[in-house]
């Protein structure tokens, strides 16, 4: 069996990498708009009793004038599942609950209701199995075409550059993914979602982290465009009660049917980085 340790460092080191630039990058489209907000960092450390090395990650966190809210966390965590959940797990079981995993995530709610939010994370698990997951997925109060169609076209790119059938699978796997059963409607435009891209081999690790890496550049290729593309744009109060609308469906989603905030909970991560994908303001009418 392979010892993905040095493995889960280098994933660990391109995550951490990817949130330096991200950040940077959305520290100065605040700079453009005469705002000098900067992401605040708050390390933490995972609790797990008799394990001595359980991890833990940062939480990023800005609010400024055209980001009302980003989070951006990096985490590396590792230990075992408790064995209700153990079961749950590809890989793991009671008999075999050990796992460590590490990984990226990100979520951005704009100020201006014309700017989309959006939603990006990528990650490396392993258990008695390896593998990565991630993608991300656009989420505009009020959709353009424009932008919907350059956020698809980028992520078709990237996809087959690796293979043909990734990008309608990983689509469809967003459409049917950011689904709101209870309301019958989408979360956002999509995206791409991808999950248990399976690492069997060294080699088959190098091929998933390199599709891994180009999901993340990507994102930091496309959307700083779009939200430089509507930052400026004019918006109406009722405007705004569209984006608190909806922003109520994105904290459903997040609560009721995400499995990275399920993941989160049951693996004692840190609180406030698990839900910072709750918007700063939401109404329900």
């Amino acid at each position: 069996m392979t010892d993905w340790t040095q493995y889960s460092a280098r994933a660990q080191e391109w995550f951490e990498q990817l949130r330096t630039r991200i950040c940077t990058e959305f520290e100065a489209i605040e700079r453009e708009a005469g705002s000098d907000a900067a992401f605040e960092y708050s390390p933490w450390q995972r609790e797990e009793v008799g394990n001595a090395d359980p991890g833990g990650g940062t939480r990023g966190l800005m609010k400024g004038k055209v980001f009302e809210k980003v989070g951006v966390n990096v985490s590396t965590v590792r230990g075992n599942f408790a064995p209700e959940f153990a079961g749950t797990i590809n890989g793991a079981s009671v008999e075999n609950p050990g796992f460590s995993a590490t990984g990226i995530s990100l979520v951005a709610h704009m100020a201006n209701p014309h700017v989309p939010a959006v939603h990006m994370n990528t990650r490396f698990l392993t258990t008695q199995a390896a593998w990565f997951g991630g993608g991300a997925d656009l989420n505009p109060p009020i959709p353009y075409e424009e932008d919907t169609a350059d956020f698809h076209a980028a992520f078709r790119a990237a996809c087959s550059a690796h293979n043909p059938t990734y990008y309608d699978r990983f689509k469809k796997w967003a459409d049917d993914y950011f689904y709101i059963p209870h309301r019958g409607v989408h979360r956002g435009v999509g995206g791409i979602f991808y999950d248990h891209m399976e690492c069997e081999s060294p080699d088959a690790f190098e091929r998933n982290f390199q599709f891994t890496r180009d999901v993340g550049e990507t994102f930091l290729g496309v959307f700083p465009k779009l939200v430089r593309r509507r930052m400026n744009t004019e918006w109406s109060e009722a405007d705004k009660q569209r984006q608190l609308e909806w922003r109520g469906r994105y904290a459903e989603f997040n609560l009721v049917y995400d499995r990275g905030t399920l993941f989160g909970l049951k693996t004692g991560g840190n609180i406030d980085a698990i839900l910072m994908s709750l918007p700063p303001e939401a109404v329900w009418v």
